[in-house]
């Protein structure tokens, strides 16, 4: 397996071509990925296709769940977040050059068990009666990507410790909500997603402290410089304590993220 070879996935348009290319490369040897050279090109757009159309986040329509459509338009957001998702694995195991064999099995994995979430979730979708395409979405996620792209320790930081991590603190709620409203398929398919988010979220913080500790830095003060570089301070909570504390974030991390941006939450 050559970079190239992520590359030409990373820039399939069509959701189900990358999903089954996704997986292959998953089930492929990557282990030369590690003593692969070249120097990555920039990636300002992945692969996409051409709806859903991309508008600021204050501009997406705001639904309730006690109609199909506002639960297909909620379960349209995070199939978005997935697809993204699926991008976001393959650019980092295509664009950082000289990381240990693990590394690249560990995000050609996160991408394999994200074409499965932006599946099951499109799935769900056709069978309220939409597609993925339908409801518009945001760019939030690929543009982290790309502030991100000279440093994998800053990728590492921002993506799966916070907006990946984002959703461990969000997604039970929704699923208690999607609950309330009797849409037992879509809980289903949300708690399969809360729980194997976990791993994706732990893949960041090792490889984060990895390429931190070398510099010399000490990482939990690190992640906090960084979130006020980049995030203004970072999400506000309440957090999922117990799915970060699974996903590797230190006591005092957790600590002081609740002590700067809110209530600890379950």
């Amino acid at each position: 397996m050559t970079p190239e070879d992520v590359y030409a996935v990373l820039m399939a348009c069509e959701p189900h071509a990358k999903c089954v290319a996704t997986r292959a490369l998953h089930a492929a040897d990557s282990s030369s990925l590690a003593t692969a050279g070249g120097t990555p090109v920039s990636v300002p757009v992945p692969g996409r296709p051409e709806r859903p159309a991309l508008v600021h986040p204050a501009k997406l329509a705001r639904r309730g769940l006690g109609t199909p459509a506002g639960r297909a338009a909620l379960i349209h957001a995070i199939a978005h977040i997935e697809f993204n998702a699926i991008n976001l694995g393959l650019d980092a195991a295509y664009r950082f050059r000289g990381m240990p064999a693990d590394y690249y099995a560990d995000w050609l994995s996160m991408a394999a068990d994200e074409s499965r979430h932006f599946q099951m979730l499109s799935r769900r979708l056709n069978d309220l009666g939409y597609e993925y395409g339908d409801f518009d979405a945001h760019n939030g996620l690929w543009e982290m990507a790309v502030k991100t792209a000279d440093d994998a320790m800053v990728r590492m930081a921002l993506v799966p410790r916070v907006l990946e991590a984002r959703g461990l603190d969000v997604t039970p709620g929704m699923i208690e909500k999607l609950r309330q409203a009797g849409d037992h398929q879509s809980v289903a398919i949300f708690e399969q997603i809360l729980e194997e988010e976990v791993p994706h979220v732990e893949i960041g913080t090792r490889w984060f402290r990895y390429l931190a500790e070398p510099r010399g830095l000490d990482p939990d003060q690190t992640f906090f410089e960084l979130l006020d570089k980049y995030m203004n301070g970072g999400p506000p909570g309440p957090y999922n304590i117990p799915a970060r504390r699974e996903a590797r974030f230190s006591k005092h991390e957790l600590d002081r993220l609740t002590a700067r941006n809110g209530r600890p939450g379950g």
